[in-house]
């Protein structure tokens, strides 16, 4: 653990010390790495280099006053990547979702496989939810929680929300015609009670040339804290299995020839 500079500007990271093919782990909005890195990260560190880092604002990383923008969190990452100096498996939760598919749309030479975990493409695809309240005392736990990690402290719990927010209502603005550049096998992940609508999830794999789907019976759009173990073992077969999978009656998938389905 350490900080590197990343897009101008000194940024918490984590980076793995396991030999094996690198990992990185995007958390989503309002949070850090730190949940990622011990629910998830933990138990795939025996296969790849798990790596992760804090965006502007974020857990360990403090914030400026620009405004926060799904395309300044991938110049981030892509960053971040360039410092591995190698193509990285991306596994992106909520808004760190959001922000693995613009890289791979950015820079696909740097990511060999995604997984996309309760994602959207434009706000119109979350649910309608009770906003993050500014006030109250949901806020304050959460403002303390921020302040434990948060170089800016405490105080600048409600800018980094009310910047949050902003973003939430307003980006990302993403088609699936986006997403059909994207030849990466991905696989897209759900909780059966997501925030995001299992409509656009669905919308979203039968998009991607490459995709699959899991929608994680009993949980949330918090499906990585809620079923980590089950989350776990879908994603290390997913980034073990072929690329293409061969299945007896394939439908919407495409059916390749024996011997390419790693091409």
């Amino acid at each position: 653990m350490g900080t590197l500079t990343l897009d101008g500007h000194p940024t918490w990271v984590s980076i793995g010390r396991t030999a094996g093919p690198d990992l990185v782990l995007l958390h989503g909005g309002l949070s850090s790495s730190g949940g990622l890195l011990r629910r998830i990260g933990g138990r795939l560190h025996d296969r790849y280099r798990v790596s992760a880092f804090d965006r502007r604002g974020h857990g360990r990383t403090a914030d400026t006053p620009a405004p926060f923008h799904y395309d300044d969190m991938a110049s981030e990452t892509i960053a971040f990547l360039r410092h591995l100096g190698r193509p990285a498996h991306l596994v992106g939760h909520s808004d760190g979702a959001i922000v693995a598919l613009l890289v791979a749309l950015r820079t696909p030479e740097l990511v060999r496989r995604l997984v996309v975990v309760g994602g959207n493409l434009t706000p119109a695809g979350l649910e309608e939810v009770p906003p993050f309240p500014l006030r109250g005392p949901v806020f304050e736990r959460w403002a303390e929680r921020f302040g434990r990690l948060s170089p800016d402290g405490p105080a600048h719990a409600r800018a980094v929300a009310r910047k949050s927010l902003r973003l939430f209502a307003t980006e990302p603005s993403l088609a699936e015609s986006h997403l059909r550049r994207v030849t990466h096998p991905t696989l897209v992940m759900g909780g059966d009670d997501d925030s995001t609508r299992l409509e656009h999830l669905m919308a979203m794999y039968r998009a991607l040339p490459r995709g699959q789907l899991a929608i994680v019976p009993g949980s949330s759009h918090a499906l990585l804290a809620e079923r980590p173990a089950l989350c776990a073992r879908l994603i290390g077969e997913f980034l073990r299995g072929p690329a293409v999978p061969r299945t007896y009656q394939p439908i919407r998938r495409e059916v390749r020839p024996p011997g390419t389905e790693g091409q």
